[in-house]
């Protein structure tokens, strides 16, 4: 799981996952309410990579999340 700043920037680092790996499925991109906050504004962004060959690895997801100021969970 990738955690963005923003729905622009998970919308982004989906389509790159696409593009660079041969992925089975589409990554899902689920907004995360910080706790306590309802301003709209107050959300990280999640993009959900299902990967059970364990073909991605895990320095490349983070330098992918870093690249737009994210960065990746274990699960």
């Amino acid at each position: 799981m990738l955690v963005l700043p923003d729905r622009d920037a998970a919308a982004e680092v989906a389509e790159t996952l696409g593009e660079r790996f041969a992925l089975d499925e589409e990554p899902r991109l689920v907004r995360d309410a910080l706790a306590g906050e309802d301003d709209a504004e107050d959300a990280q962004w999640l993009v959900v990579v299902e990967d059970p060959d364990g073909r991605l690895s895990a320095a490349e997801l983070d330098d992918l999340a870093a690249e737009w100021d994210g960065w990746r969970e274990e699960p």
